[in-house]
């Protein structure tokens, strides 16, 4: 379930305000009120509570897990996940979704929170509930005395046709005194500061007088807090889009690793990218499957409608493949490998194992190891030949790829040029990542089309071949925008 949710400050006068007639075909019910005995549970150093999760056992309802996921700002999104289990620890399937966060930390209960709650539901005529707007006046219990309490308004939103209402469910309350107040969970409210502090991996802040050892500090946990992030997600598998996080963040950091090689001890650095390759491959070969899925899938307007159902079947096959590749992988990632790797990368955000040419002034430095990217970008692609094959097309990419990243690296002390550069090198490696896909469901196809599935499969290889072509005769247009003097100047 996604929860989205605005909250709101109450007075301690506040009550809540008539909700009826709103909108059209919106009904409100009584005010129910109900008193909540709440527990929730966290490392010591609340690893969780600083990555904007949360684990709660709630009396007579059982244990809720809360992932951050992303909002507008306004709205506080979050994945939440409800478990039965025995109350007297968390339950396996809760820790396992958190472990890279926990890792080998033990969960302890960190809050005891009691409230009140005062809720009313507003409901279409059918009866379904749009949206609940919950008063809640929240006692943090500490031993057998209240430490602190506070007053918030609540209004989740629980259907997308509820967003409507939000506006006006808004007005009525800060018309009876509620007011606007940040989207810290009722958590963070009762811990405090030690709750508000920065997650385990934060990048650095640089300054005009940053070394190359700071730059590559302040990249590397850039990409290990995006691989954090997605964790959860990859786990779950309810939206593709982590696992295709978790592995550019992969990528990136093994692809940085390469450029500022100099700059680092080589045993700690080329351990560190062997096992970045390992994760990576079982990343790759969940995300592979992925795209081809959907690759298929959005041929089929292309398709006679009498052969669209054998390419959803082809498609399904292709998705089936990709959740038994994260199986595996979410098995690896229960390791002691992959907990491992985890506390490998949380240390190198804080203190990579630099050598002394780290020493280096950021601003000359980056720029220079992104040119020697550049320079073998360019060396290779003027060794192709008029007809450049499959494998040298891909070889292209993947070097377009570093270069990007390397730039992406320089930016924060090169600037826009060098934003303007990668995304100019992005956009080479995408017309080579789209001919790549083309040539993998080509290869994918002709090993599936057996019996029946001969014809469609050949169909949509005939279209992943022409799609082939298109790409070929376009990237070198997309080189030429990337291979100008103006547009590289800024490298050294």
């Amino acid at each position: 379930m996604l929860e989205r949710e605005v909250k709101l400050a109450a007075p301690p006068a506040f009550t809540l305000p008539d909700l009826d007639d709103l909108a059209a075909a919106v009904e409100t019910a009584p005010v129910d009120e109900q008193r909540l005995e709440t527990v929730y549970y966290d490392t010591p150093d609340l690893r969780l509570a600083r990555w904007g999760c949360n684990l709660r056992l709630r009396h007579g309802e059982g244990w809720t897990l809360k992932l951050p996921t992303s909002g507008d700002g306004r709205v506080l999104a979050r994945r939440e996940l409800e478990f039965s289990a025995d109350a007297s620890r968390p339950p396996d399937a809760a820790v396992a979704l958190v472990i890279g966060y926990t890792r080998r930390s033990a969960l302890v209960p960190v809050a005891t929170l009691s409230t009140l709650r005062r809720r009313v539901q507003l409901k279409n005529r059918d009866g379904a509930v749009l949206a609940e707007v919950a008063d809640d006046d929240v006692s943090v219990i500490q031993g057998l005395r209240v430490q602190s309490r506070f007053r918030e308004v609540e209004v989740e939103l629980r259907e997308p046709s509820a967003d409507r209402l939000l506006a006006p469910i808004l007005a009525r309350l800060r018309g009876a005194g509620a007011a606007d107040e940040d989207q810290s969970s009722k958590l963070i409210r009762a811990l405090g500061p030690r709750a508000t502090s920065a997650p385990e991996v934060d990048p650095i802040l640089l300054t005009s007088s940053a070394t190359a050892g700071n730059l590559l500090q302040h990249v590397i946990a850039l990409s290990v807090a995006s691989l954090m992030r997605h964790d959860p997600g990859v786990r779950l598998g309810d939206d593709p889009e982590d696992v295709h996080r978790a592995r550019v963040a992969t990528r990136r950091l093994r692809s940085q690793l390469r450029t500022f090689q100099r700059m680092l001890d080589p045993a700690w650095a080329n351990s560190l990218r062997e096992d970045l390759r390992w994760l990576g491959t079982g990343l790759g070969s969940v995300r592979d499957k992925q795209v081809m899925s959907e690759r298929l899938r959005g041929r089929t307007p292309a398709i006679a409608a009498e052969d669209a159902p054998m390419v959803a079947e082809l498609s399904d096959e292709l998705q089936a493949e990709s959740e038994e590749a994260r199986a595996r992988l979410v098995l690896d990632m229960r390791a002691d490998r992959y907990i491992d790797l985890i506390e490998r990368l949380v240390e190198a955000s804080r203190a990579p194992a630099l050598t002394g040419e780290a020493q280096q002034p950021a601003a000359t430095a980056g720029p220079t190891l992104a040119a020697a990217d550049w320079k073998r970008l360019r060396r290779t692609v003027r060794r192709l030949s008029d007809h450049p094959t499959d494998q040298e097309l891909h070889r292209i990419r993947i070097l377009s790829k570093r270069t990007r990243y390397a730039a992406e690296a320089s930016q924060p002390v090169a600037g826009k040029v060098a934003s303007r550069f990668a995304e100019r090198a992005a956009a080479l490696q995408d017309v080579l990542g789209d001919h790549q896909d083309s040539v993998t469901a080509q290869r994918w196809l002709r090993e599936a089309s057996l019996g029946e599935r001969a014809f469609t499969a050949g169909e949509l290889c005939g279209i992943e071949r022409d799609a082939a072509a298109t790409d070929r005769a376009e990237w070198p247009r997309v080189w030429k925008k990337l291979d100008r003097k103006r547009l590289r100047r800024w490298m050294i």
